[in-house]
């Protein structure tokens, strides 16, 4: 009996660990692709930090104090495989293991970012011992016999080394952080691609391009051909849609050919790393790609990377990633976040361009692109006060992660980003009304609002709590609240008393009424969330500070969260 009693608890105990060794998952629910962490929707709220700031243990030390002050819930950090196994077989966890224990200290999660055979398409990672024994890993060649500081990607050797190291990596988390958490996702290599070329065209390489296309491939366009990323679509189709033959035959000609064929190839690869990997650890695993951006070629940017235009070679080839992520320092932000928000992808920014507008783009990645995170690059570079525009965007959203949690993926939660292009657009979040949110210097009260200057964007998280509730979270932004249908009450030529700027002219006005109510303004309070979710009113803005009754408006200096309170009348 007491044997039989010791087998019981030592079974459970196992179920237990069991359970608790995956806390972070990738979850579909309701169309909506979500990352959960201890069973609830999770947002990173995240950092990344620079190529160099986790390569001592000093410089660890230091950082990550300032990294939770700054309002981060998450930092991303690289794990550099020249440092990791110095000597081939001799494995040095150092650095691992301080980053694990300062986000413990400051109570932060980790994205961890395996800088292996590749790191911005280069295996300046990879250790000594690696790049020079380049007979036994090879390297990648460019269209006219160079050889390039890349790994080959069809090398064996060069895959089993990357495969052991990151698997040591991948094994060490599991037994020290499996039961805490720490870490939540793994970024497998870093913005994989070729340069100065499409395609490696060493020898191996060509051989393969000139054999037939995987069935695979071809079954997988097949089978998906009427959700086909477009781009895609049209090179298969331009070849006729064939089904068999060599590259050129099925693609057609060209660099773009080059660049699927070496796609697939990467892909193959990292699906071997992260199969391996997750069957030690299942843990969220993703692939992030530097864009190809200012009408550059493949080759001239990062050549078959995970970017948008190979999402359906990528998840052919590498159905073990969790998603494809994007690396943004370019103009066209809503552009871009749009190509990876899509049907099969969930949209995650592991980078991006540390700048003061990344307040407000945190926001609409949440509300209106129904985000896993958001990370600017470098972050430990941030010149911290109180009153920085991140520092409070992070402060607020930190603040409204009990409603995030509740609303996320759903209809009820949406987001906005305007600036000088983009001044005014309309959402209609419940049957009877319609919101118009205009960028705040639309407005004619503040100095700065003039042609001639530069606009900061402004945008906002909205969230309806119920019928004719909101709230609204954010900076920069002008809402007015109109019955469905109706044209908006706010106008751009007002005086600076907030009455019409020139009298004596025909107004909208004056044209006959025709609906059946109007949309009223109860109250707006500005106010702050416990950590239950409880609305606490800080004050109220009924007053000049909502244009008594005729909007509610949060300045471009400041991030606030608002409650407001419709009603209706005849």
């Amino acid at each position: 009996m007491k044997k039989r009693l010791l087998l019981t608890s030592a079974l459970l105990l196992l179920l237990f660990a069991g359970g608790k060794a995956q806390r972070s998952s990738i979850e579909k629910v309701n169309n909506s692709i979500q990352l959960y962490y201890d069973k609830e929707p999770f947002f990173i709220l995240g950092g990344e930090l620079g190529n160099s700031s986790a390569s001592s243990v000093k410089d660890i030390r230091q950082i990550f104090p300032k990294l939770k002050a700054i309002g981060l819930n998450t930092v991303l950090v690289p794990v550099y495989w020249d440092l990791l196994e110095p000597q081939e077989g001799s494995f040095d966890f150092t650095l691992l293991d301080e980053t694990l224990s300062e986000a413990r200290k400051n109570d932060l999660r980790l994205v961890l970012l395996w800088f292996g055979a590749w790191k911005n398409s280069m295996s300046c990672y990879a250790p000594l011992w690696f790049k020079s024994d380049y007979k036994r890993f090879p390297r990648a060649y460019t269209s006219n016999g160079k050889p390039l500081e890349i790994a080959s990607a069809f090398s064996d050797e060069v895959l089993k080394a990357d495969s052991k190291a990151f698997n040591r990596v991948i094994s060490h988390i599991k037994e020290k952080d499996a039961q805490i958490g720490t870490v939540v996702m793994i970024q497998v290599e870093n913005e994989i691609g070729m340069l100065e070329s499409a395609r490696d065209c060493s020898a191996i390489a060509n051989k393969k391009f000139s054999q037939q296309v995987p069935e695979e491939l071809i079954t997988y366009l097949s089978k998906n051909k009427e959700k086909l990323h477009p781009v895609m679509l049209k090179r298969w189709q331009e070849a006729v849609s064939k089904k068999r033959g060599t590259w050129s035959e099925v693609f057609g000609e060209g660099i773009e050919t080059d660049e699927i064929f070496m796609a697939y190839h990467y892909a193959k690869y990292v699906e071997v790393m992260t199969k391996g990997g997750k069957s030690i650890y299942n843990i969220p695993m993703y692939v992030n790609a530097a864009m190809n951006s200012r009408n550059r070629k493949p080759g001239e940017y990062p050549s078959a990377g995970p970017l948008a235009h190979l999402i359906d070679v990528w998840h052919c080839a590498a159905p073990s990633i969790d998603f494809l992520a994007p690396d943004l320092y370019d103009k066209g932000f809503k552009d871009w976040t749009a190509q990876y928000k899509l049907h099969n992808n969930p949209l995650f920014i592991p980078e991006i361009r540390l700048e003061d507008n990344d307040g407000v783009r945190a926001c609409y990645v949440l509300g209106e692109m129904d985000g896993l995170g958001f990370s600017p690059f470098s972050i430990e570079d941030y010149n911290y006060s109180e009153k920085k525009p991140l520092v409070q965007s992070y402060k607020m959203l930190q603040e409204l992660m009990p409603l995030i949690k509740k609303y996320k993926g759903s209809d009820k939660m949406r987001g906005v980003l305007l600036d000088k292009e983009t001044r005014t657009t309309t959402l209609k979040m419940e049957p009877k009304v319609e919101l118009t949110c205009s960028h705040y210097f639309t407005l004619p009260w503040d100095p700065r609002a003039k042609e001639d200057n530069e606009w900061p964007e402004g945008g906002a998280l909205l969230i309806r709590l119920s019928d004719m509730e909101y709230i609204i979270a954010g900076s920069g932004i002008v809402v007015t609240f109109q019955e469905d249908g109706s044209k908006t009450a706010m106008k751009v030529e007002l005086g600076e008393d907030g009455f019409i700027n020139n009298g004596g002219k025909k107004r909208d006005s004056e044209e006959r009424w025709n609906k059946d109510y109007r949309i009223g303004i109860g109250y707006v309070d500005e106010v702050n969330m416990d950590k239950e979710g409880k609305i606490e009113r800080i004050r109220r803005f009924n007053g000049d500070q909502d244009h008594q009754g005729r909007h509610a408006r949060i300045s471009v200096d400041d991030f606030k969260i608002l409650h407001v309170k419709l009603y209706s009348y005849k």
